[in-house]
């Protein structure tokens, strides 16, 4: 067999450039080696990124609850206690108003942020603000009620003392007023009654005597008033019979008319007077006879006068 003339036969320079190709994929290799270790690498950082964001935004998430659940907490005492304040105050019922509001929005409230958080709190500051401000004028208003009541208290024992100091005085003034109507008020004294003839002449059986004489004295007393009385005679017979003429004339005395034998008009100026008063019939008969002499609605004085 002859030798194939064309048979391929390694050269120096072929060899050289196949190492050289081989080390080329060697390092290329070695690239692809690196590049994805360093893929792996941010990988992985990504993912541990990704992780702890995730974790903080749940932190987060929580601590905005936790804020949330505050706020709500907070609103609902303060709900509570305008809801507890007993005044109608347009304002306080606004207010009122606007915290049930609040909450409602809260209650409704899905996407939360600390902006938001803060606003609520900001809130929810204004209006405890405003309640703090209400309670203390209610307590200032509280504790002015309780001195004006302590006051009102005292002054009515003050005044209960007074009406009761008045009420003696009043009624030692009415007391004096009656001790003084009491002794302003005319006396007869030395009251006697005496039988006379047709002539005005005593006589000393009454059964022959025409007219019948009543002799008295007004005393003095400077509480009276002077001036012109009218003083009434009544005249009772044994029989107890009142004498007086057919008309009977009356005078009025304690509201009542009373009936009377005669009457006389003096001229009293706060001095003894002595008064005579006549009264004229027939038919008298022996026994006791009642003198009654009034005037001012008072009586000034009675006796009684036996007759033979």
């Amino acid at each position: 067999m002859e030798e194939n003339k064309f048979d391929y036969e390694p050269s120096t320079d072929g060899g050289a450039y196949d190492d050289e190709q081989g080390a080329d994929v060697r390092k290329s290799i070695r690239g692809y080696r690196v590049v994805i270790l360093l893929l792996a690498v941010i990988l992985a950082g990504l993912s541990a990124l990704y992780f702890n964001l995730n974790r903080q935004q749940q932190h987060d998430y929580e601590l905005l609850k936790i804020d949330r659940d505050s706020i709500q907490s907070n609103l609902g005492a303060l709900i509570t206690e305008y809801d507890n304040l007993k005044y109608t105050n347009d304002t306080i019922a606004a207010n009122l108003e606007k915290a049930n509001a609040m909450m409602e929005q809260l209650k409704r409230e899905r996407r939360w942020n600390y902006a938001k958080i803060k606003e609520y709190q900001k809130e929810v500051g204004t209006l405890r603000a405003v309640m703090k401000n209400y309670l203390r004028q209610i307590d200032s208003l509280n504790h002015l009620n309780k001195k004006l009541i302590d006051e009102n208290v005292s002054y009515r024992k003050e005044i209960s003392s007074a009406n009761l100091r008045a009420d003696v005085a009043e009624e030692r003034a009415n007391e004096l007023q009656n001790k003084v109507q009491l002794g302003a008020v005319l006396r007869a004294r030395d009251i006697a009654l005496t039988p006379l003839n047709a002539r005005g002449k005593v006589v000393s059986r009454v059964k022959t005597a025409s007219t019948l004489r009543a002799d008295f004295t007004v005393s003095a007393n400077d509480l009276a008033s002077a001036g012109s009385r009218t003083i009434y005679l009544r005249l009772t017979s044994p029989d107890g019979y009142l004498l007086s003429t057919e008309s009977v004339p009356t005078f009025s005395f304690n509201g009542e008319s009373l009936g009377y034998s005669a009457s006389r008009e003096i001229d009293y100026q706060n001095e003894d007077t002595d008064v005579s008063i006549y009264y004229n019939g027939s038919g008298f008969v022996k026994g006791d006879y009642k003198v009654e002499l009034f005037c001012d609605d008072a009586l000034l004085g009675s006796y009684t006068a036996t007759l033979k």
